[in-house]
């Protein structure tokens, strides 16, 4: 069974009786996220990877030459260009899904959980091909005109109305996952931890540089995020490596604990006391899925703003996220936290890991450089978040309605501030695991339709090149 009646009526008595969220969201993550959830998504991934014989990522090239504007057309439908879809959808994980996420699976799945998070990024790019594909090949007009894509549309168009409840669940799951409670939260705790900087204040603030980029729509955040995110890329990427060769010796080290830890629990670095190899697997997949959002439906939302009258070509742009994102981001800030020594006694968890981590190896600036830069990256995540969770609140609201949803989701980012951070992590990672199942359904239903256009596009492709 996917779920345990007993583990769910203890849910609602948490919640009901000891009015403990923290113990219901604990309880309720366990319930969804389970090994079932894991091994549903690694079948769908194969299933799409073996549909699609893996031909995206035999034309990588031309992946590059489409993100470099090489295609780009003024007459396409669509909002934004390629880069700035996937600068947009990536903003939404660099620094969270990547610096704080890979703190948490180590500090609760020990280094081996990295593994299983490069396992799930690299089933993930066949996953992505499928859904930024649907973004594009199924998109409907607004009541403004505009052209919109994403899971809800793709259901709804795709699949037709009967269809439509399905629709309807993902963005309900869609509208409350895509809160930018996380964000908020983690940031908190970091300028408090490093600066004691109230709590509060930095929600307050980041709500209000949030609201005034999220004002301007898809354009004006696919503008930030195309001028902020390659450039907090380059900057993580240098100070990474500099940690790292601090500690070139212990990489050889890490890299075993990090492949023996996934089969041998006790053999790897960090990790609760006497995690299990399923515990370890599970948070890996966790980790990865909120670091690269391929299957969430999220990353749809964004590659459906995309300006392309080929849905493929954005199929194969979407693909590249979980590569930038969990091989390489992921895997340097795993780097970076287990040749520092941390995650060993679980003393810490989240961004303070990391955080300790830079400091270890650049005293007396390199917590302060992190927490710059993580203040970056919070603030574009939560920007991009907030444009996932308004399409989805527009969808199921209408515009005029939908549109006031903005106001909800900036209120939540100071009060974010102030939660409990175990609880903060259960309960979005508990929406991200509701988000999965409806859009798995639909891009399960609809991969003979991508099939199709991608086998079309890439004989025209190969037959234009000879």
């Amino acid at each position: 069974m996917l779920f345990n009646l007993d583990v769910l009526l203890s849910c609602i008595e948490n919640l009901v009786f000891k009015n403990s969220m923290e113990i219901f969201w604990a309880k309720v993550v366990n319930l969804v996220w389970g090994l079932p959830l894991v091994i549903i998504m690694a079948t769908a991934s194969c299933y799409f990877a073996y549909l699609i014989r893996f031909a995206p990522l035999r034309h990588l090239r031309h992946s590059f030459l489409l993100l470099a504007g090489r295609f780009n057309s003024e007459l396409a439908p669509g909002e934004v260009s390629h880069f700035r879809a996937l600068c947009t959808a990536l903003s939404g994980t660099i620094g969270m899904g990547n610096i704080a996420g890979v703190a948490v699976a180590i500090s609760a799945g020990g280094s081996g959980a990295v593994f299983w998070m490069w396992i799930a990024g690299l089933l993930g790019m066949a996953t992505k091909f499928f859904t930024c594909t649907l973004s594009c090949m199924y998109r409907k007009a607004d009541t403004r005109g505009v052209m919109q894509g994403g899971p809800m549309y793709y259901i709804e168009v795709g699949l037709g109305q009967k269809f439509k409840p399905l629709a309807m669940l993902f963005a309900v799951f869609g509208m409350v996952g895509c809160l930018g409670v996380f964000q908020s939260n983690q940031l908190a705790q970091l300028l408090d931890n490093q600066w004691s900087f109230p709590p509060l204040a930095t929600g307050i603030i980041a709500m209000l540089i949030v609201g005034g980029v999220v004002t301007g729509g898809s354009v004006r955040i696919g503008r930030v995020a195309g001028s902020l995110v390659p450039l907090m890329c380059a900057i993580y990427i240098v100070g990474s490596l500099l940690v790292v060769f601090d500690n070139i010796e212990l990489v050889p080290t890490v890299f075993a604990s990090i492949i023996y830890g996934a089969f041998t629990p006790e053999a790897g670095i960090g990790g609760a006391a006497g995690i299990t190899f399923r515990e370890v697997l599970v948070m890996g997949v966790r980790r990865a899925v909120f670091s690269n959002e391929a299957g969430v439906g999220t990353e749809a939302l964004a590659h459906g703003a995309a300006q392309t009258a080929e849905p493929v070509r954005e199929g194969l742009v979407g693909m590249l996220g979980p590569f930038i994102d969990t091989h390489l981001i992921c895997t340097l800030t795993a780097l970076v936290i287990l040749t520092a020594g941390l995650g060993a006694d679980g003393s810490d968890t989240g961004i303070i890991m990391a955080a300790k981590a830079f400091e270890s190896s650049v005293p007396g600036y390199g917590a302060n450089i992190l927490s710059i830069a993580f203040a970056l990256f919070a603030v574009t995540t939560m920007t991009t978040y907030a444009y996932y969770s308004i399409k989805c609140a527009r969808y199921l609201l209408g515009e005029v309605y939908g549109s006031r949803f903005v106001y909800i989701y900036l209120l939540f980012i100071p009060v974010a501030a102030l939660w409990n951070s175990a609880m903060t992590i259960n309960m979005i990672d508990t929406f991200y695991a509701m988000m999965i199942v409806p859009n798995l359904i639909a891009t399960i239903l609809l991969a003979p339709k991508v099939v199709a256009a991608a086998s079309d596009y890439f004989n025209r492709y190969d037959r234009a090149r000879s």
